[in-house]
C-alpha cells in the first residue's frame, strides 16, 4: 500500500491547516488505495486567532495538539518521521503553512522553514518522492528550498506580490486555476492554487482531487523513472 505523509500545522485556517483542504486531501488520498500517515512538528503556533472574530488572542496552542483534532486523533511528531518509509507527502495550506511550517507570512522573499520541515521536504526531494503543495503551501517548499539548485514551478493563486516573494525564494511561479494543478515532474512536485482563490469548496475539491491523483501517479514511477519537462493541466 502506497504510504503518504499529511503534513499538518495546527487546525483553523487564520493559524494552522485550512480544514477544508485537509480533510479533503485526506478523502482523496483514502479514495485512491494509499495510507495516510498525518504529521505536524511538536511546537507552538505562531499565533492563536479568534476564527470568529479574526483577532490574534493571547493563547498560545500546538500545532501537534490542533492538528490531531484534524487527524482524529492519529498523528505522529514530525521529528520522529523516518522518510525511507514514506512514498508521498502531502501539504494543506492555511495560514499555519505560511506562519508555522516556515515564517513566509512574515517574512516573504526571505521566508525560511522550520527546522524539520526542510528536513523532511529536502529529504523526499533527494529520495525522488513526490510532494503535493496546497494553497499556501508551495511557500513552504520554497522556503525550504532556499538558497539551493532547487528551483520547483510552483502555484500560488494570482496575487503579484505573493508569487514575487515565490520567486525570491529561488522558485517558477506559475498561474493556475482552482480546478487545476501544475506539476513539475523534474522535481515531482505538484501544486493547486485551492483557497488562493476566492472559491467554492467543489471547486477546491476539484484541484486536490486532481493533486491527489497526481502525487499517487508519481509515487508509482520509482526513484528511477526518468523526469519529463514541467507542465501544467486542468
Amino acid at each position: 500500500m502506497t504510504k503518504i505523509g499529511v503534513l499538518l500545522s495546527g487546525c483553523g485556517f487564520k493559524d494552522g491547516s485550512e480544514i477544508h483542504e485537509a480533510t479533503l486531501a485526506l478523502y482523496f488520498l483514502d479514495r485512491a488505495g494509499a495510507q495516510v500517515v498525518c504529521m505536524a512538528p511538536d511546537a507552538a503556533q505562531h499565533d492563536v486567532v479568534d476564527h470568529a472574530t479574526g483577532r490574534a488572542t493571547r493563547e498560545s496552542r500546538n500545532m501537534l495538539v490542533e492538528a490531531a483534532r484534524i487527524a482524529r486523533g492519529k498523528i505522529v511528531d514530525l521529528a520522529s518521521v523516518s522518510t525511507v518509509e514514506l512514498d508521498g507527502l502531502v501539504m494543506p495550506g492555511g495560514f499555519g503553512a505560511a506562519k508555522n511550517l516556515c515564517d513566509f507570512a512574515l517574512q516573504g522573499g526571505r521566508a525560511q522553514a522550520h527546522p524539520q520541515v526542510q528536513r523532511v521536504l529536502r529529504e523526499m526531494h533527494a529520495a525522488r518522492k513526490p510532494i503535493g503543495a496546497i494553497c499556501i503551501a508551495p511557500a513552504v517548499v520554497a522556503a525550504s528550498f532556499r538558497g539551493t539548485a532547487t528551483h520547483a514551478k510552483l502555484t500560488i493563486g494570482e496575487h503579484a506580490g505573493t508569487a514575487d516573494a515565490l520567486r525570491a525564494l529561488g522558485a517558477e511561479h506559475a498561474n493556475c486555476g482552482v480546478r487545476e494543478f501544475v506539476v513539475d515532474e523534474a522535481n515531482r512536485i505538484v501544486s493547486t492554487p485551492a483557497y488562493m482563490y476566492d472559491a467554492r469548496i467543489s471547486e477546491v475539491a476539484a484541484g486536490i482531487e486532481r493533486l491527489v491523483a497526481e502525487v499517487m501517479r508519481l509515487s508509482s514511477l520509482g526513484s528511477s523513472a526518468h523526469p519529463s519537462p514541467s507542465r501544467a493541466t486542468s
